[in-house]
């Protein structure tokens, strides 16, 4: 009898979770670079967070739960790192609420996004509108706790329609995300 070979399956997970702690270092890099909309001024890293919100799903998607959690919780170490040693770079003393309102923000609406993405991978068929309103609920609590957090419950002038113009942003963005999200096949 041939003995049958094994065959080696490479891991390559690694790889998602080194792109989702450089898409976080990067929204947090463009979040001061802003531009003029409705006479607000967003940020562009408005762009860019429904990036991660897919990215983790995918992961959990492609590889499973527990290698999304490792790749949020490394994401979230290494942006915090990158912020901290920002302002040290800089010269500017650190500014604890913005640190603790971004990271705050960032892991909080993940676990959200990834606990009921994953609810919605077992119990369902993972409708698209579903999948859609996942990625919505997590931006509107990403924004959410970073106001209590950073802002510190004080509501500036035009607070409100910045909020709801970067919401409204962001939901565009999410609509071909969650299309793009719903074809991706699970497993390897």
């Amino acid at each position: 009898m041939p003995k049958k070979q094994l065959v080696e399956e490479y891991d390559d997970c690694w790889i998602y979770i080194l792109l989702l702690t450089t898409l976080a270092i990067l929204i947090q890099s463009v979040k001061n670079y802003t531009f003029s909309f409705q006479g607000c001024n967003i940020g562009y890293n408005v762009f860019l967070i429904p990036g991660i919100y897919f990215l983790s799903n995918y992961i959990c998607k492609k590889y499973d739960y527990k290698k999304a959690i490792a790749g949020i919780a490394i994401s979230g170490v290494i942006f915090v790192g990158f912020i901290v040693t920002m302002y040290f770079a800089m010269g500017r003393g650190l500014v604890l609420s913005s640190l603790v309102g971004d990271f705050c923000g960032y892991v909080a609406s993940q676990f959200v996004n990834l606990t009921i993405y994953t609810f919605l991978l077992n119990n369902t068929r993972s409708p698209y509108s579903l999948i859609f309103l996942t990625y919505l609920f997590s931006i509107v609590i990403f924004y959410m706790i970073y106001t209590l957090l950073y802002l510190n419950l004080v509501i500036l002038d035009g607070y409100w329609t910045k909020y709801f113009i970067t919401i409204g942003i962001e939901a565009c963005l999410c609509l071909p995300i969650a299309y793009i999200d719903k074809q991706i096949k699970r497993g390897r």
